[in-house]
């Protein structure tokens, strides 16, 4: 099968592109719940169901509303965050990234929150093209230290990330209430 080839470009994010960003947010987790990290779970748009010893995630009832105030959020904090979006030459998203600059009494640090390309477009050099634009803008504001996360179970994220040098540091454990 030959690779398709996707014409793109990667411009930021705004808050107009919110509902079309939700509709491809929310598809993919409903679709991939391994995708839900402990982020998603800590922002109320995804939790997890402990069943036999083996942990379940899936989107809360308001996973929508919660994932659009928090990607709003990100939009109107420019001077530490930054949300872009990949477009074809007919202007349709085909991908959209988030990276924040955090502080938590260090250094400063980079996070990228969210790379999601829309299923017909992988392989196509998007997700590539929107993880180097989050790590060049967060170098050009001097930051050194770059994290992601990553569901447990979303194997092929991984494999990307590590791909392009990331390296699994940690695990993240909650109480099971």
């Amino acid at each position: 099968m030959e690779k398709q080839v996707i014409h793109f470009g990667i411009t930021p994010a705004s808050a107009a592109d919110a509902e079309a960003f939700a509709d491809l947010f929310i598809g993919h987790i409903t679709a991939h719940p391994e995708y839900i990290s402990h982020g998603e779970i800590q922002m109320g748009v995804g939790e997890v169901i402990v069943k036999d010893s083996c942990c379940i995630t899936r989107p809360t009832s308001d996973a929508r509303e919660k994932w659009i105030k928090y990607i709003l959020e990100e939009m109107n904090n420019e001077t530490v965050a930054c949300v872009w979006k990949a477009v074809d030459d007919q202007g349709s998203i085909l991908g959209f990234c988030v990276a924040d600059i955090e502080v938590n009494g260090g250094a400063p640090f980079g996070m990228v929150g969210d790379v999601l390309v829309n299923p017909q477009c992988r392989a196509g050099g998007v997700g590539n093209a929107m993880l180097q634009t989050a790590i060049d803008w967060l170098r050009a504001k001097g930051i050194n230290d770059i994290f992601l996360e990553s569901g447990k179970d979303n194997h092929n994220a991984h494999r990307f990330f590590e791909k392009r040098g990331f390296v699994h540091v940690s695990e993240i454990y909650k109480l099971n209430n």
